[in-house]
This record gives C-alpha cells, sequence and structure tokens, in this order.
C-alpha cells in the first residue's frame, strides 16, 4: 500500500506541478500597499515572446487586482518579473523480450531499446520592491514544465503565475 501511494505522489508531481519558493522581510508591513507598477526597464528586458510576456504581466495584473491592489502610475510596490528556461534531456529504455510464458514473465532475452526525449523547465522570478524605499520585499520563483497536453498555453502561464504569487503577501500571524 504505501508503495503505491509513493508511486503514485510521484506520478502525480511529475505531471506539471511547478515547484515555488518564496521569501520576504519580515520587518516589512505589508498592509501598508495598496498600489503598484510593473518596472518598465526590466520587463523590456525579458527574452521571450510579446505574447508570454503579455500572458505574464496580465496574469500578475490579475493576481494582485483580486489581492485588493490597483495599477498606478505612482505606485507603493515595483514588481520585477524575470523568466529563464532550460532543456532537460532524459532517455527511456524500453525493453523488447521474448517470455517463456505466463509462469516465467521476467525471464527471457532480448535487446533494449533507447528512446531520448526532451522536456522544457520553465523558470519565473518575481520580485516585489518597495517603491519608496528601493527595498526588495517579497521574492518568490517556480520552476515547473512549459508544456501540458489538458491546458491552453494562457491557462498554464495563469496557472503558473498564480501558484508563485501564493502565498504574497505573506500572512504574519
Amino acid at each position: 500500500m504505501r508503495l503505491t501511494l509513493f508511486i503514485l505522489s510521484l506520478f502525480i508531481l511529475s505531471c506539471g506541478s511547478v515547484r515555488v519558493a518564496y521569501d520576504y522581510d519580515s520587518g516589512s508591513d505589508f498592509s501598508l500597499y495598496n498600489t503598484y507598477a510593473f518596472s518598465k526597464e526590466q520587463i523590456e528586458n525579458l527574452e521571450i515572446s510579446d505574447i508570454d510576456k503579455k500572458r505574464i504581466l496580465s496574469s500578475v495584473e490579475s493576481y494582485l487586482n483580486s489581492k485588493g491592489y490597483s495599477f498606478s502610475k505612482n505606485p507603493d510596490l515595483i514588481v520585477s518579473v524575470d523568466t529563464k528556461s532550460k532543456e532537460n534531456v532524459y532517455i527511456n529504455r524500453f525493453n523488447d523480450y521474448n517470455y517463456y510464458g505466463w509462469y516465467y514473465p521476467y525471464y527471457g532475452y532480448g535487446s533494449g531499446t533507447y528512446k531520448p526525449f526532451t522536456k522544457v523547465v520553465g523558470l519565473l522570478y518575481i520580485d516585489i520592491v518597495d517603491s519608496k524605499t528601493g527595498k526588495l520585499i517579497w521574492q518568490g520563483s517556480g520552476s515547473g514544465s512549459l508544456s501540458s497536453n489538458k491546458l491552453s498555453r494562457d491557462q498554464l502561464i495563469s496557472n503558473f503565475v498564480s501558484q508563485v504569487l501564493e502565498s504574497y503577501p505573506p500572512s504574519l500571524n
């Protein structure tokens, strides 16, 4: 039973989940912030397509608006976004055994076939800076697959951004 649960949890985790990490300045009073803007210079330097850039910014904006923040030309917060991607190469080995019958499923002979495949992993970094002091107050990052059979590219990026921002603002109990 434990082995089944372990294998099932590995399968679920490997199917497009986003690994997230975040950190924040515990000395900052997040209740004082109400408005935000994007770092124009940093956004212009992102090395991704304009379509994906629009998707990310729209998702960040949607998330922050849902938390009660509003976009402003004189913001309390400056939001910076950075991205990277890497291509991981994996090799699967497929056996083509000739089995000896129903009683001996593991005894046979044959050769293995090796099939390489690649998976692109995206990295998303979101920094939130106090615009008055220039101090970094929150930082989140996520890494995960940039492809999905179930989601459109818009949904994939929106989910990715939401998971990274899920812990913003931090609850300081």
